[in-house]
């Protein structure tokens, strides 16, 4: 059973339509990657799937509940975009930590402000998924005293504190170093290794090959190609992904 279903998504600003049809599935412990140049639409369609952005047409369902149909008459309150936003964690390429809160408080912030628990309960699930990113030592560090990998880590053990469905991806290296870059997607390899599924916005192609499941290349909007890592990464059938492919050497 998917546990998410993308159809006919389209989104435009103003006369520019930037995402044209999407459609896809993705199964429960899933890894997608989504891979594509500059402008193609990644980074919209995630802030679709969000509610970051209302789309013009389509529907989305998790866990076989519709979340958004374009076709139905139900508006979309405030409390319903928040609610539905609770099924997915969203991790940006530039962290986006609250600065003036400790590595610990970024994590309890969230689920103290919507009742997760008693303020006990709250922290110890924190610490645990902070310890479980490799940072226990810097529980009570400020992000100016981390390196940007840690900054990262932080952000990912952030968008886990809720228990999300789906854990949503942003370029989450394209502002690190090639070593700090290693230490994230570590991380994320042992998230898949317990199952969680996942939605990965990326340009590391050796690290979609080896960790996803399905691959979407993307380009002017739509989706030109999609399959196993091995049918889009190393046998790809349309021209656009294989002269991608070939211009990043």
């Amino acid at each position: 059973m998917s546990i998410l279903k993308v159809s006919n998504i389209r989104k435009s600003f103003g006369k520019t339509e930037v995402l044209k049809d999407i459609s896809f599935t993705l199964e429960k412990g899933e890894v997608l990657s989504i891979i594509g140049s500059s402008g193609s639409g990644k980074t919209t369609l995630l802030r679709c799937l969000n509610f970051l952005e209302t789309i013009n047409n389509g529907k989305i369902e998790v866990d076989d509940e519709i979340l958004y149909d374009s076709g139905s008459n139900v508006r979309m309150t405030d409390e319903k975009i928040r609610e539905n936003r609770l099924n997915f964690g969203l991790v940006f390429q530039n962290f986006n930590l609250f600065p003036q809160y400790t590595v610990l408080q970024n994590l309890t912030l969230a689920p103290t402000l919507l009742k997760k628990g008693t303020p006990e309960e709250i922290e110890n699930k924190a610490r645990e998924i902070i310890k479980s990113v490799g940072l226990e030592e810097k529980v009570d560090f400020y992000p100016c005293q981390l390196s940007g990998g840690q900054q990262q880590r932080v952000a990912i053990a952030r968008a886990l504190a809720l228990n999300p469905k789906i854990l949503f991806f942003d370029e989450p290296t394209s502002a690190l170093d090639p070593e700090l870059t290693q230490e994230v997607l570590n991380v994320i390899r042992e998230l898949k290794d317990k199952g969680c599924t996942m939605v990965i916005v990326t340009h590391e192609m050796d690290f979609a090959r080896h960790v996803s499941d399905k691959v979407i290349f993307m380009a002017d909007g739509v989706i030109e190609e999609q399959g196993t890592p091995e049918d889009v990464l190393v046998n790809p059938k349309s021209e656009r992904t294989k002269a991608f492919l070939n211009k990043l050497g």
